[in-house]
């Protein structure tokens, strides 16, 4: 049975694309105490929204069409909106990170993430929130207690080096891709967006490591043995997720070839 929460806080997403929209949300209200109030695909429309639900908490992507995260933020601050902001996005870039937190960032998830990590920040959030919430003084441990933000919150899919498990080793070969669980892969494979399962997931990356780590869809539809709209599908869910990235290459007569990469290829 849950532990009864004080007080639901109550979530913005602030994302573009649809399908890491709803992951999103299935992560979020997984936690107990949280309730995702609405979804926004850009930064006007999230300013919009924020003025009319009134949330407690964005979950906010960087690279977003119209006004993206980084001006999004900016715009909150300016207008003194009473909210908090945890940026999750795959934007690494430590200029882009440094503005995030100048502006008040309570918090910065790189993708590709699991569960576990969103909860440890979704857990000290809640405690942190029903703290300031309460109508009474603090001591200096509560104050303590909820301004840590390092320490416990160590990202769960690195290791000592920094680089997530993905990584270091399911481009290793084919057979060790499909030897993994889908907590291993760190995908969130139980809730994939409707249309994907996770047996053809690990497919496409097994596929994906086994030919260099550097596929058309149409090479991975061949590989996989499925449609070549259907790979599409599976290649753009790993892209916003932070797996892998899209390289346009235009060498050569006629129209240029896109290639989807794995962040880490084999050595």
């Amino acid at each position: 049975m849950q532990e009864q929460c004080k007080h639901i806080v109550q979530v913005l997403l602030i994302e573009d694309d649809p399908m890491v929209q709803e992951v999103n949300r299935m992560f979020i209200e997984r936690v107990n105490g949280y309730k995702v109030v609405g979804t926004a695909g850009n930064g006007q429309d999230g300013l919009r929204m924020i003025e009319e639900l009134k949330p407690d908490l964005i979950f906010l992507d960087v690279f977003m069409p119209l006004l993206d995260g980084i001006s999004t933020l900016q715009e909150i601050r300016a207008r003194e909106m009473p909210v908090d902001v945890i940026v999750v996005t795959a934007a690494k870039e430590t200029e882009t990170l440094r503005a995030m937190m100048r502006n008040g960032a309570v918090d910065y998830i790189i993708k590709p993430f699991k569960l576990e990590r969103v909860r440890r920040t979704l857990e000290r959030y809640r405690d942190r929130y029903e703290t300031l919430t309460d109508d009474h003084t603090v001591t200096q441990e509560q104050l303590d207690r909820i301004l840590q933000m390092g320490d416990e919150v160590r990202t769960d899919s690195t290791v000592n080096d920094g680089s997530s498990l993905l990584e270091q080793s399911v481009i290793r070969d084919k057979n060790f891709i499909e030897s993994l669980s889908p907590a291993e892969l760190f995908i969130p494979t139980e809730e994939l967006p409707k249309g994907l399962n996770p047996v053809t997931l690990k497919q496409v990356l097994a596929v994906m490591a086994d030919k260099g780590g550097k596929l058309s869809a149409e090479e991975t539809a061949e590989g996989v043995g499925i449609a070549r709209v259907t790979a599409r599908r599976y290649l753009d869910y790993l892209s916003k997720m932070g797996y892998v990235y899209l390289e346009v290459n235009y060498g050569g007569v006629g129209r240029p070839i896109n290639r989807y990469v794995l962040h880490s290829r084999p050595k």
